[in-house]
């Protein structure tokens, strides 16, 4: 195209009605050009349509694609070759690699009951979307849940629910939403409630953290068998401001005593004595579950549930 714009024009030499024979060629080749792209959109027209013809046709012949997504599906899996690739598309490459992640989940999640769910594609995605746009928040929080669902509803993997909650912490060190998500994991997950608590408390102590995350800290510790740690923290939160987070502690340090009473019930029927069933500090006495033989608060306390009493007693 550069030598045809370089090329010299020709000699023009005047011809009849003072039009030159050059002026003459110029308009018979632009007649040419106009019907020429006039002609190339309806050939590639034609040519599209023949080929949506011969793809319908041949679909009933091919086999059906696999019910589940495989390894192999995943083309890039180096996060850092997606963000060279990616160019200054990233945050659209993240939409894209996350509908994937979506995808993936719930192929494998409906999958036929012959199928082997393995799920593996889903860290991989998550990884690839939170490389290409590190503050993509609902990738990380909804991917850890994701990763964390047992198996079969999902591969039951807490550990890469773990990591990529870390990795959002790395990008957003301040996010206490991703705090407060990691310390569900170790929840209900992997049932150490120790770390739970511990990462409910630094949760709360970031900048924007709601105040009911400390609260939460200490019901896990109580939860978790660290009566001592929780009622430490509960004794400080009597003191708080807030008169509601006042009373949330005042009534969870009456729950630990009723807690403290319990035992001591218990190693006195265990040295075989039998005491009297005792009365919590709302007044209302103590029941026995016929079922376990063991005493707890009754339903019309104003104590009950207890910290992992799930039901009351029969």
């Amino acid at each position: 195209m550069t030598a045809e714009r370089d090329a010299p024009g020709p000699q023009t030499r005047p011809g009849r009605g003072g039009r030159s024979s050059a002026s003459g060629a110029n308009s018979s080749s632009g007649a040419r050009t106009r019907v020429g792209s006039a002609v190339l959109p309806i050939a590639l027209a034609l040519v599209c349509l023949a080929a949506a013809v011969v793809l319908h046709a041949n679909e009933d012949r091919w086999s059906p694609p696999a019910e589940a997504d495989q390894p192999e599906l995943l083309y890039v899996r180096s996060p850092a070759a997606a963000r060279r690739l990616a160019f200054g598309y990233r945050g659209l490459a993240a939409d894209v690699y996350w509908i994937r992640a979506l995808q993936h989940f719930g192929r494998e999640r409906l999958s036929a009951p012959t199928h082997v769910r393995t799920y593996a594609l889903l860290y991989p995605l998550l990884d690839l979307t939170t490389t290409l746009d590190p503050y993509f928040g609902i990738a990380y929080r909804f991917g850890a849940i994701f990763l964390g669902e047992p198996y079969p509803g999902g591969p039951g993997r807490p550990d890469l629910a773990i990591a990529l909650l870390k990795k959002g912490l790395k990008a957003q060190p301040d996010k206490w939403q991703y705090m407060q998500d990691l310390g569900f994991v170790y929840y209900w997950h992997l049932h150490d409630y120790h770390s739970a608590a511990d990462l409910f408390g630094r949760a709360a102590a970031l900048p924007g953290a709601p105040n009911w995350l400390r609260p939460l800290a200490a019901v896990t510790l109580a939860e978790g068998g660290n009566r001592a740690g929780s009622r430490a923290l509960w004794t400080q939160l009597a003191q708080a401001d807030e008169p509601w987070l006042r009373d949330s502690a005042r009534l969870r340090l009456a729950q630990l005593d009723a807690m403290d009473v319990m035992d001591e019930w218990r190693r006195a029927t265990a040295a075989g004595r039998h005491p009297a069933l005792p009365v919590d500090s709302s007044g209302t006495p103590f029941v026995i579950d016929p079922a376990t033989g063991d005493i707890t608060v009754a339903r019309e306390s104003h104590l009950f549930p207890l910290p992992g009493q799930l039901q009351a007693p029969r």
